[in-house]
């Protein structure tokens, strides 16, 4: 319901059939990811909410899982869900959009997708990156990744994130700027 919301929310705006499906895609990818289900949870308030009905006694537990990202991106497609349970599809499309519209705008004004970046710049040398999980630490619901960029079997960047994702899209980031991107 989310993705479908703000697929169908950007597709005019974005021309897609000029440009391509795939910046739709990615900004799509980028405005929906665990990061802005995240922030959207933080402004509506769902942390205080979920400490507020946490039964008594759960206290450490209960804080940490209220600040952990999949945690937070879960309770937000679970409640898009039940609205769309309740109120169908037009009243929850129009109630994501708005609520995820500062990701949107972001995801227009700043597109973040630096693997595909590295990528390109790769393959037009005749290189390929390849990604590795250096480390993992911390519980499973908080848990933090560092990955390395490779290209020949030679670090080129790295990066830590909350996700393999991010620390992949991170470890881009760097391999770019050691490149002079």
């Amino acid at each position: 319901m989310l993705g479908l919301a703000v697929t169908t929310h950007l597709y005019p705006r974005l021309e897609a059939e000029r440009f391509g499906a795939g910046r739709l895609t990615k900004i799509r990818a980028q405005a929906v990811s665990g990061r802005s289900c995240m922030a959207v949870a933080e402004r509506l308030g769902v942390p205080e909410r979920l400490r507020a009905a946490a039964p008594q006694g759960v206290g450490q537990n209960a804080e940490a899982l209220v600040r952990t990202e999949r945690v937070l991106a879960s309770v937000i497609e679970a409640v898009i869900g039940a609205c769309y349970l309740t109120n169908g599809y037009d009243g929850t499309a129009a109630a994501v959009v708005e609520a995820f519209e500062p990701e949107i705008e972001t995801a227009l004004e700043h597109p973040v997708d630096f693997k595909s970046a590295l990528q390109e710049r790769l393959a037009r040398r005749g290189d390929v990156v390849a990604y590795s999980v250096a480390s993992e630490e911390g519980p499973p619901h908080d848990r933090i990744f560092e990955v390395v960029a490779e290209v020949a079997g030679r670090a080129v960047g790295s990066g830590r994130g909350r996700s393999k994702k991010d620390a992949e899209q991170e470890a881009a980031r760097t391999a770019l700027d050691a490149m002079g991107a």
